[in-house]
């Protein structure tokens, strides 16, 4: 990739993964309130379903489970063939009102996990700061729209606020998954990396030669804005034990239920 070689994070050394659903590594490195080692890593896609494909697809981790809140992993049918040892389903217990599964679920559902599955390495997928916008501010902005995907007005040049309200929007986002994260390391053990699937880019143009202004992470746009990481690790003095063992059953879910969710997350 022309930003250096991306991360198989799967050949990463760590006992939890937390990804931050469309965290830049610049907001980040900015806000990160956590004791840590912050480094970047270049992502393998620009989008969440090239980020699990590339990462997940085709192969075998009978010593992961998944605790998802991301539409896409089902839709690439990571949930369903024995990619990971288990997935930890959470498209079902969803936020009517915010219109995505709230990174309090997704806190308790990954405690429980490393409870359930104390010898197996533990991602935990938060959507978060990605769309919807879940803060007091944010909402106020998806008020005024009246649509999901706060990026559209952007990119069609009749957005009813700025770009300034609309990092407000994305770093409240960030600092309420933060507040989260920081309750769920409060409750597990070994070693643990946060990082990303991918970013954004928020009225940058794509280079070397200039464009539009650009909204969002499209899919093979390879920017510094989307593809830069954060990689941010927690030494602790004990790990865990990784085994693998054979897969559960995971729950299924529809086409038309995945739909419902990807747009809800301003997708479609």
């Amino acid at each position: 990739m022309r930003h250096g070689t991306g991360t198989h994070v799967m050949d990463e050394d760590w006992d939890t993964l937390i990804l931050l659903d469309a965290c830049r590594y610049d907001m980040f490195e900015q806000r990160v309130p956590f004791d840590g080692r912050l480094e970047s890593r270049i992502s393998l896609g620009s989008t969440s379903e090239e980020f699990l494909r590339r990462n997940f697809e085709d192969s075998q981790f009978h010593d992961t489970v998944y605790v998802n809140a991301n539409a896409f992993l089902p839709r690439v049918g990571l949930d369903q063939d024995g990619t990971f040892h288990a997935v930890v389903d959470l498209l079902d217990e969803w936020d009517d009102e915010l219109d995505v599964s709230h990174p309090e679920t997704v806190t308790q559902a990954a405690i429980k996990a490393h409870e359930q599955y104390p010898d197996k390495r533990v991602i935990v997928h938060y959507m978060q700061p990605h769309l919807p916008f879940i803060g007091e501010e944010g909402l106020k902005f998806r008020e005024q729209l009246s649509r999901r995907n706060v990026w559209a007005p952007f990119r069609e040049s009749n957005a009813p606020f700025s770009v300034d309200d609309l990092w407000t929007g994305y770093y409240e986002n960030l600092e309420i998954v933060f507040e989260y994260t920081e309750r769920l390391l409060d409750n597990i053990d070994g070693k643990v990396v946060i990082s990303a699937d991918h970013g954004n880019m928020v009225n940058e143009r794509q280079g070397p030669l200039p464009t539009k202004r650009m909204f969002g992470h499209p899919w093979g746009v390879y920017t510094e804005q989307l593809v830069k990481v954060p990689w941010f690790v927690i030494e602790t003095e004990t790990r865990r034990t990784i085994v693998e063992d054979t897969p559960v059953s995971n729950q299924q879910q529809t086409e038309e239920f995945i739909d419902e969710r990807l747009e809800a997350l301003g997708y479609r």
